[in-house]
Order: structure tokens, then C-alpha cells, then sequence
């Protein structure tokens, strides 16, 4: 997505350890119109007539799955990074790593929100290697739902996690990859 691309060149940077900040429009301080332009570009390209559900992963994440939710008029729930007290029942739990905090995270969710009736489109700001990709599909195994397919705002390519996915069968979607960071110059894959 062309619009992305150009947002990402003026408002985004690379730090060390080719982590691409983005975080003034996209995962801290966030722009709600433009994630709305994300949100409508997904919708053109999934078909949503039978998902039921968004999911993502906590934090940086939701703001982009709770837009694309309320723009396609279904239920968004986040698998947490801890447990609360206020979760009851059971629980799916997977085990991911945490490519920004380079830890082991255990994802939760309530099994209260995410039934084997369900669709699910995964929904997520950013994918590096596909950890808490592949943590939330793990998640939707669980549940038995049917996963619809993945969309990620910003891939680094040049990590691998979508193209293993891809090479799974699985629709991902990401709206602007980036294949390259060399010399702090962002280059993006040809779509």
C-alpha cells in the first residue's frame, strides 16, 4: 500500500537492531483516520462475509484490530501477555518470543471469547519472524475455530516470518513489506 510506504519513509526510522519505529502513527501515538485507510484496505482484500471474529495480541496491536473491527462490524478480542484476576474459566495459552523484548511470553486468552463456531482474522500492527503470529494461530487451533486469514500493517520481509506462513497456504496480507534496512535506508518488496 503505497500510502503506507510514503508514511513510513517520512514519519518512520530504523534503530539499531533493525527494529522499525513507527510508533508516531501507527503503535503509540496512534492516527485513527489512517488506520482506518489500513482497516479499508484489508476489507478489500479478505472476504469478510463469514469472520467473526478479529484477534490480535497485546499491546500494539489493538488499536489497528479495534479500527478494522469497528470498520467491518465484528467483535475484536486480544490475547493478554498476563494473567488478571479478572479472567475466569479456562484459558488458551501459547508460548511465543518476543522478537522487540527478546523474552519468552505466554499469550492468554479467555476461552469465554473465542469459540469453535468462530472465523478468525488475525489482525496485527507488525511482523518480524512471525512469533505472535504464529502464537495467536496456535490459539485458534485451540479453540478449533477456523482461521480466515492474516493481516499485518508492516512485514520485514527480510526476517522471513510471512513468507513461511505464506508457504503454509495461509492468506497473509501485509500492507507494506520491507525487505531490506541496509544502511538505514528502508527498501520495500514490490507487490
Amino acid at each position: 500500500m503505497k500510502r503506507l510506504e510514503d508514511r513510513i519513509l517520512k514519519d518512520g526510522k530504523v534503530l539499531p537492531g533493525d527494529i522499525i519505529k513507527v510508533d508516531g502513527f501507527l503503535n503509540h501515538r496512534v492516527d485513527p483516520a489512517f488506520m482506518r485507510e489500513l482497516a479499508q484496505e484489508f476489507a478489500r482484500h479478505f472476504d469478510l462475509s463469514d469472520v467473526t471474529m478479529i484477534l490480535t495480541a497485546e499491546a500494539s496491536g489493538i488499536a489497528l484490530a479495534t479500527v478494522c473491527a469497528l470498520e467491518f462490524g465484528i467483535p475484536m478480542v486480544f490475547a493478554k501477555k498476563a494473567k488478571s484476576d479478572n479472567i475466569e474459566g479456562g484459558l488458551y495459552k501459547s508460548e511465543i518470543v518476543s522478537y522487540t523484548y527478546k523474552k519468552n511470553v505466554t499469550l492468554i486468552l479467555s476461552k469465554e471469547w473465542l469459540k469453535s463456531t468462530d472465523k478468525v482474522l488475525i489482525i496485527d500492527d507488525f511482523m518480524a519472524r512471525g512469533m505472535a503470529v504464529h502464537g495467536l494461530i496456535d490459539i485458534v487451533k485451540q479453540a478449533g475455530a477456523e482461521l480466515r486469514g492474516i493481516g499485518i500493517a508492516v512485514e520485514k520481509g527480510f526476517q522471513g516470518g510471512g513468507d513461511a506462513l505464506r508457504e503454509q497456504g495461509i492468506d497473509v496480507y501485509s500492507l507494506a513489506i520491507i525487505d531490506s534496512t541496509e544502511n538505514g535506508t528502508i527498501q520495500f518488496r514490490k507487490q
